[in-house]
């Protein structure tokens, strides 16, 4: 998909060297998929927070099975 945007050449620029890209494209690229990955890790996040995981084993249970 082409895009046109308005993004400021330093802005650009220092994502480009921190993400060690060579193009624009694949900056982007990375900076998008990043983006996406902390967002969805917040919404896990925040979907625990509303209801904690309750697990079934103590540890020591979970010792004893992972032994057997």
């Amino acid at each position: 998909m082409k895009v046109t945007a308005i993004i400021p050449d330093d802005l650009i620029k220092e994502a480009m060297q921190v993400s060690k890209s060579e193009t624009i494209t694949e900056t982007l690229k990375i900076a998008l998929t990043s983006y996406i990955r902390s967002q969805k890790i917040k919404q896990i996040g925040a979907a625990v927070l509303k209801e904690p995981l309750e697990f079934k084993y103590t540890p020591q249970e979970l010792r004893d099975l992972n032994r057997k």
